[in-house]
């Protein structure tokens, strides 16, 4: 198995050292070339207008687009932005997953948080410790996009549709390899 990591800009570097703490080989993605012969992509957070204005730049918006189609991507904080079909702003995007998305819905970098999350899918280990960086949350799942898992107020904080998958908060940045192996099983 080989998962790809979404290079041009952001937290790439850590989903990398996770996949690599699983026996993973890895790929940085930065441009249309680098697609071929991935079984996955994971997109990471960073800046979700600078992402989208850069994959403009390297040509990848139609060739993510079609990897999409039929291999399992994910999406962490902007990544899950750049995933879905409305930021309720102007701005380039992926387009590929029914799910509407707030930016910085939680505010500004000092308002970042952590909270522990029932996420039954990722089995056993108890609640899922996920830290929030200025992180979107996922408004709406419409089509066949469903909800993983949301805060206690109810706010959508993950989401699946088949292989494709988006989360508010950043598993790179814990020692938890449960969300990077349960997207691994996406893969398979």
């Amino acid at each position: 198995m080989k998962i790809g990591v979404l290079a041009i800009q952001g937290d790439f570097a850590e989903h990398i050292v996770m996949l690599k703490r699983l026996g993973v080989e890895t790929a940085e993605v930065r441009l249309p070339a680098h697609l071929a012969g991935l079984d996955g992509l994971i997109m990471p957070g960073g800046e979700s207008t600078t992402i989208g204005k850069l994959a403009v730049d390297f040509d990848l918006l139609d060739p993510l687009r079609a990897f999409g189609k039929d291999h399992a991507v994910w999406g962490t904080c902007a990544g899950a932005i750049f995933l879905s079909k409305d930021a309720r702003r102007s701005q380039p995007l992926l387009g590929i997953m029914d799910i509407t998305v707030q930016r910085n819905a939680f505010g500004r970098q000092v308002d970042s948080f952590e909270a522990d999350l029932p996420i039954p899918q990722l089995g056993e280990g108890g609640p899922y410790h996920a830290i929030f960086i200025r992180a979107p949350i996922i408004e709406s799942v419409h089509g066949a996009a469903s909800v993983l898992s949301s805060l206690p107020d109810g706010r959508i904080v993950a989401a699946q549709q088949g292989r494709l998958l988006a989360t508010s908060f950043h598993p790179e940045l814990t020692e938890d390899l449960r969300f990077h192996q349960y997207f691994l099983s996406l893969v398979q």
